[in-house]
């Protein structure tokens, strides 16, 4: 046999020469979740090893990752359950837990990039990511407060603005008032195409964000779709988005790549909180390696296309790099 494709494999050194995919700590996205008081680490029981935490305890936390190399993080907050309603003035008030947390981040933490949730579910006494009218999510008048959350968000000092609520021209809406507000620099990675998966159940479990009533199939996506996941994308960058994301990850890998063939922009995945507790669970049983496990579904990431990856496992990543 004069081709015999193992050649390439039979050394370490030559297995990194001939690796074609590349995963650093700069595809990293680290999801936070911020909580009200002081000196708290709440530990989310659906997920293992992960946290809410009280703002001060979060700086510390977010002044970690960046040292260890995280480029940017992604914050969520809980809110109290007496400041929700069904028209999102906690979402844009700009004393809020989320604007508050922006201000003391850009103060306490230099050169790391600040993503903000952008959708009304954590401040919703209804759960759901929109204003709810006759049991309707109502999409113009839920747009018009995510815009208003968008700006307090920059406002605050927000690098970037994350609208996850799958509302109908949310994206030309955020920006617009980006632009008028005199935020033209604040980025927008928009929740391009989330789908109504089951996956997420840990992460409403942190943010006790699951909705009242029904669900959300009638603003997320069905996951039988695809060519649809593509127009909603092509719309959002035609609208004025910076990066798309893909939302949940691993079960929708082939969206991941479909995009990443049209889009001209960076690729974001979301490995939700759902696939992290999968992992956990099976490792925890002795059903498969953590490490292993862990750094195979980012290399699936980066292989079917994401740029940029936002996973619970951004400290285990680094480590096992570090290690390699």
């Amino acid at each position: 046999m004069h081709i015999r494709p193992r050649r390439l494999r039979a050394t370490a050194s030559m297995r990194r020469m001939a690796t074609e995919h590349q995963l650093t700590p700069a595809n990293l996205i680290a999801p936070i979740f911020i909580i009200e008081g002081e000196q708290i680490r709440e530990e989310i029981s659906s997920m293992p090893g992960y946290y809410r935490y009280s703002l001060d305890l979060a700086l510390n936390e977010i002044a970690e990752l960046k040292e260890m190399g995280v480029p940017a993080v992604l914050l969520f907050v809980k809110v109290d359950d007496g400041l929700k309603d069904n028209k999102g003035s906690e979402a844009v008030n700009p004393d809020g837990l989320m604007q508050r947390s922006i201000r003391a981040i850009k103060k306490a933490v230099s050169d790391i990039t600040v993503m903000t949730d952008v959708a009304l579910d954590p401040y919703s006494s209804y759960g759901h990511d929109g204003i709810v009218e006759d049991g309707e999510i109502v999409n113009d008048r839920t747009v018009q407060v995510l815009a208003q959350m968008a700006v307090s968000h920059a406002q605050a000092g927000a690098d970037a603005v994350a609208p996850s609520d799958m509302m109908d021209g949310r994206v030309a809406a955020i920006r617009e008032a980006l632009e008028i507000s005199g935020h033209p620099n604040t980025a927008i990675m928009a929740y391009s195409a989330k789908y109504a998966s089951c996956f997420y159940g840990p992460f409403r479990d942190a943010l006790d964000s699951a909705p009242g009533f029904g669900d959300k199939k009638t603003y997320q996506m069905n996951p039988a779709n695809i060519r649809e996941a593509i127009r909603e994308t092509l719309l959002d960058i035609e609208e004025g988005a910076d990066i798309v994301m893909v939302k949940p990850g691993v079960p929708y890998l082939d969206v991941v790549r479909a995009i990443r063939e049209v889009a001209d922009i960076p690729v974001a995945a979301y490995h939700v909180s759902g696939e992290y507790a999968m992992i956990k669970a099976a490792s925890a049983k002795g059903w498969l390696n953590q490490d292993q496990a862990i750094m195979e579904t980012m290399l699936s990431f980066r292989r079917a296309g994401a740029d940029l990856i936002a996973t619970y496992f951004c400290r285990d990543v680094i480590r096992l790099l570090k290690n390699s």
